[in-house]
């Protein structure tokens, strides 16, 4: 068993169900068990504390029952307390650590996200929230090594309906926050519909039919592990497409679309224009910046210049750090204890984290929070998009993928990036952007150009990412030749 391989950054990914050719499973029963036990262990290591106690929760994937059974047997089988909150979402779990009447020691959410249905994994938590990198190489040491507790019994397991509590704290942040004549159903009148993509994010639903919304037209409601309809992905284009569609023909005024497990999320306004990526953080961002003038809003490094313009414009400061939403999330917690001010950590893919919610990334939250400013703004006739009506938008943008053939994936990677940044220095109109944190980011300011590329390695994959935009139609195409050209000779870089 190569137990690294299991390893996905700060969380575990492995291939759990039969079926797809040319992968095999690896994140079995009998894996899950063990990395269980791994974890107690660890949280004893961590804490000097020998009574444990572990909230698991999962998403609705086909192999979810399973692995959970496993996770709670080698979690009670070393002593552990277990409690089963079942299907969960990624941010409940994180807050059953934190949970005023009964925090647990630790928490794991049993879930891939948006990946395909065969994959599964674990996200781990504690009261200081999501566990490093190098926590999860810990663990996956312990059981490489057999270097578990001993199994002493002892341990118990109870179910728990977290979710309703969860759902609870959400329904008074919204009343507290809109501060409506009708208190408990400050939401009366409007009209927002859920594409939960048949992930765990139905329960939002409920959520909005509480606080007296109408709900008629949400659709892919119930949790289904095939994902028959769309991926639960808020940056993939067919969901996407699903929800505007589903808000033009429901003539709702708002539309909400979570992932698989709610740790991201988007939104799409009343005319079926989608709120998402770059527009969706330069909504935040005004909100967070009327709240918290000149905080720092941390995002990944393919952000647009356009919303670097925004972000300043609202007086703030935009402090764009390396892909991966832990990245962005520790950046921001660093900021902060540098004696900076971030109260934003946010990644072009959905992941939102507010210094408000523990750093969290909650998808849930984040509409929550998105939908108190509705109602205020539905008071004075105004709509959500009207705070990012001065937010540039490029003219074209595109992401173009390279596959790195070569045995030394890093080294080779490296080169690549070596030789396009000291060449770049060489073409007229181009000047390489500094600070950068990630890659090679060029600004192309010739006239017929008129925007920007990132070229970068893959958090995980031997791949390198190439992000374009342009202010001027045709301007990609230009930029892209030229890079064509400084990329030619190596030929192990193979286009996707």
């Amino acid at each position: 068993m190569d137990w690294k391989k299991l390893q996905n950054g700060s969380d575990i990914r492995g291939v759990a169900l039969e079926g797809v050719a040319g992968e095999n499973v690896n994140l079995t029963p009998e894996a899950s068990q063990v990395i269980s036990k791994a974890f107690v262990g660890w949280l004893r290591n961590k804490t000097g504390e020998q009574q444990i106690s572990i909230a698991v929760g999962r998403d609705c994937r086909l192999s979810g029952p399973a692995l959970s059974r496993a996770v709670i047997d080698g979690a009670t089988s070393v002593g552990a307390t277990v409690y089963d909150c079942g299907l969960a979402s990624t941010p409940a779990m994180f807050m059953t650590t934190v949970d005023d009447d009964n925090p647990v020691t630790g928490a794991i959410m049993i879930t891939a996200s948006h990946l395909p249905f065969n994959r599964n994994g674990l996200k781990f938590f504690t009261k200081d929230g999501g566990l490093e990198k190098s926590d999860i190489a810990d663990i996956l040491d312990l059981a490489a090594n057999d270097n578990l507790p001993k199994e002493e019994g002892g341990g118990s397991v109870q179910a728990v309906d977290f979710m309703s509590k969860y759902k609870s704290h959400l329904i008074n942040y919204i009343r507290h926050g809109v501060k409506a004549e009708d208190y408990d159903k400050p939401l009366s009148g409007m009209h927002i519909i859920v594409d939960a993509g048949n992930g765990n994010g139905g329960f939002f639903v409920d959520i909005l039919n509480a606080l007296g919304a109408d709900t008629a037209g949400s659709q892919f409601i119930n949790p289904d592990g095939h994902f028959p309809n769309h991926i639960p992905n808020p940056e993939d284009k067919k969901a996407m497409k699903s929800i505007c569609d589903a808000v033009v023909k429901s003539h709702a005024d708002l539309g909400v679309i979570f992932d698989t497990d709610v740790d991201r999320s988007a939104v799409v306004d009343r005319h079926g224009d989608a709120i998402n990526r770059n527009s969706l953080i330069a909504l935040i961002s005004a909100i967070i910046l009327r709240e918290h003038p000149r905080s720092t809003v941390v995002t990944d490094s393919v952000t647009s210049d356009g919303l670097a313009e925004f972000i300043k414009s609202q007086g703030g400061v935009h402090h764009r750090f390396k892909r991966g939403y832990k990245n962005v999330i520790d950046e921001g917690i660093r900021i902060n204890k540098d004696g900076g001010n971030c109260w934003l950590a946010i990644e072009t893919s959905g992941h939102c984290a507010l210094r408000e919610n523990y750093f969290l990334d909650d998808g849930a939250y984040l509409v929550a929070k998105l939908i108190v400013d509705a109602a205020r703004l539905r008071s004075d006739g105004k709509e959500l998009q009207d705070l990012i009506s001065s937010l540039r938008q490029p003219v074209e943008s595109t992401e173009i993928r390279f596959h790195i053939s070569a045995d030394d994936v890093q080294g080779y990677g490296q080169q690549v990036l070596d030789a396009v940044s000291l060449a770049s220095k060489d073409v007229e109109g181009w000047e390489i952007v500094s600070p950068n944190y990630e890659g090679i980011r060029v600004s192309c300011k010739n006239a017929d150009e008129r925007g920007w590329f990132l070229l970068r390695k893959s958090l995980h994959d031997p791949v390198l990412p190439l992000n374009i935009e342009s202010d001027v139609k045709g301007g990609v195409e230009r930029i892209w030749q030229k890079i064509d050209d400084l990329l030619k000779p190596f030929d192990e870089l193979v286009k996707q």
